[in-house]
């Protein structure tokens, strides 16, 4: 289990920037047991990258301009940030992000090398990876959530 990066939270917003396998509704049930509010939302200077031999992408900054697409949740508890913060692992940073609706938000920035040039392929990972991604999050999710006392 990670050490939590929930502390952060009240230096800033207190809504999470998805941009990933967090995206789709299938697998936040899985991981939280239900599908929090969300709307809509880009981060400029950032792109949702392919890392290698991964299904899932990283948040990079981006050289070459445009923003990644994802959606911004906006009613998290605090045993569901502890969930997705287990989830998404050290190799992630928590961090700030400037939105396009003129908002910030949480997002978990990759800090990893294996970057590729490509953008992360949402509609392939959704046609290729998606059902069994979402068993792994099914098995792993109770155990997460499990992880935490209530209210730390």
């Amino acid at each position: 289990m990670t050490s939590s990066r929930r502390h952060l939270l009240p230096d800033g917003p207190n809504e999470l920037f998805v941009y990933g396998t967090l995206r789709f509704d299938v697998v936040l049930e899985a991981l939280l047991g239900r599908v929090p509010a969300r709307t809509s939302a880009s981060a400029p200077g950032w792109r949702a990258a392919a890392l290698e031999g991964r299904v899932y992408p990283g948040l990079v900054g981006s050289a070459r301009g445009g923003a990644a697409s994802g959606l911004l949740l906006t009613d998290l508890s605090y045993e569901e940030w502890e969930i997705l913060d287990a989830f998404e692992d050290l190799r992630y940073e928590l961090r700030e992000v400037a939105l396009s609706t003129g908002k910030s938000g949480w997002a978990y920035i990759w800090r990893g090398d294996d970057v590729q040039e490509d953008d992360w392929d949402a509609e392939g990972f959704q046609a290729r990876h998606l059902v069994e991604y979402v068993a792994r999050c099914a098995r792993i999710g109770p155990r997460l959530a499990g992880g935490f006392p209530k209210g730390e």
